[in-house]
């Protein structure tokens, strides 16, 4: 199907699935909806599955063919490093921009709702956050293991050393190469067909939310859901001005071409299933394939926007919410301790209410706080999802334009089978 039809069938999708969810809420038993929701769960699930199906392959397949026709492992430096060198500042800019908004907006002071006990448990598990754990997170004790969890951080590692090995054997390792290159083929084809099933799925996962806890939720945490939302609406004009700067009038065209992918990241919640679509729009943009499969999965695994102003954000509301004053130092110091935890972000389930759990701990801001966010921390990640494929983009487009390797004008011969399917 047509980009523009599978964007305007999502969108239908999405309206259906709260008209259906809120008919179901509204007029539904307790035990209807259980079984309801229950059941057609199961649409937003298979979808889910299909796209972690093609994930690892495709990030696997793509970086190793993006580093080792890269060539000069020199290059491959100079490129990682004007790319972490982005990572980290967008990361400052999130962390901070979130720290602020919450501080001048303050959505949990004077918050009319019963606040959760402190010592009731939010059923968030904390883990750990030592600088130990975060390392054994992220390097696999077995690339099939880490294949088999769909591990993103852990296959991106493996990926940078066995591209770069490739890279170093030069002509050697020109068969595999293009035998890999063949498989990122293959696994873009099988996205054209699994995103078939994007708006069934779509509509299955919006009815679902809204079923259990219809519309009203909306209305008791207007405040807190108004302001994260302007303020995502915020760092979303910041990233575009930042990469104005390199990108010039182009990062609008970007914006335009992201369309299909935010819109999808957005109505699934999650931003993993936009990575083959983001991945094929940024090549139709005219970013060199080679750093696209560098850079986009570096992204996903270091570079989650959305997610890390959540983070500061989210914090420092359950710390209003209970009267806790924290002074500048220690909001600089959750702002530092954040940077380094969110990396460790990537392939963990829940991610940023686990990071914000810990961080609430180090801080003695009530665990239990978290319980207040929960029921629309669904709506909250529609938002966070949105915003992580379009920084996750836009850094690829400004790498791309540093090393010299974008045109503008140029639709890659890669999809070009595959984009009338779309």
């Amino acid at each position: 199907m047509q980009s523009k039809q599978l964007t305007r069938y999502i969108l239908i999708a999405l309206l259906l699935g709260v008209a259906c969810g809120y008919s179901v809420h509204t007029y539904g038993s307790p035990a209807f909806i259980a079984e309801f929701t229950g059941y057609i769960s199961l649409l937003s699930d298979v979808f889910l599955r299909l796209i972690k199906m093609i994930i690892a392959p495709l990030v696997f397949s793509t970086l190793v063919v993006g580093i080792a026709r890269m060539g000069d492992v020199a290059v491959i430096g100079r490129i990682g490093a004007k790319t972490f060198g982005w990572f980290v500042s967008m990361s400052l800019i999130s962390l901070l921009l979130g720290l602020v908004m919450v501080n001048l907006l303050q959505p949990g002071v004077g918050l009319n709702l019963p606040l959760p006990d402190i010592a009731a448990s939010s059923g968030i598990s904390k883990g750990s956050m030592s600088l130990k754990e975060f390392v054994n997170h992220t390097v696999p004790t077995s690339f099939f293991d880490a294949m088999g969890r769909n591990e993103i951080l852990q296959i991106v590692i493996f990926s940078l050393f066995f591209g770069v090995a490739a890279a170093a054997l030069g002509k050697k390792a020109e068969p595999l190469v293009y035998d890999m290159d063949m498989i990122a083929h293959i696994m873009l084809k099988v996205t054209t067909y699994v995103m078939r099933f994007a708006p069934v799925a779509i509509f299955a996962a919006v009815a679902v939310v809204v079923a259990k806890n219809g519309l009203g939720v909306l209305r008791t945490y207007a405040t807190f859901m108004l302001s994260f939302y302007g303020s995502i609406l915020l760092l979303w004009l910041v990233i575009l001005l930042c990469g104005s700067v390199f990108l010039k009038g182009s990062v609008l065209r970007l914006a335009r071409t992201l369309r299909e992918p935010i819109l999808l990241a957005f109505s699934t919640a999650s931003s993993e299933a936009a990575y083959p679509k983001t991945l094929e729009q940024l090549e139709r943009f005219g970013c060199n394939e080679r750093v696209a499969s560098f850079v986009l999965p570096m992204g996903y695994s270091f570079n989650l926007d959305g997610s890390m102003m959540y983070c500061t954000f989210a914090s420092i509301f359950i710390a209003q919410a209970y009267g806790i004053e924290l002074s500048l130092g220690q909001e600089i110091m959750m702002l530092l301790i954040l940077m380094v935890t969110s990396k460790g972000m990537a392939g963990v389930p829940r991610a940023s209410l686990v990071v914000i759990a810990a961080t609430l701990a180090q801080f003695n801001i009530p665990e239990a706080g978290l319980l207040l966010i929960l029921g629309v921390d669904h709506f909250l990640d529609m938002a966070r999802s949105a915003t992580n494929v379009l920084g996750n983009a836009v850094a690829t487009a400004v790498v791309s334009k540093w090393t010299g390797k974008i045109d503008d004008y140029k639709v890659p011969n890669r999809h070009a089978h595959t984009t009338e399917q779309h």
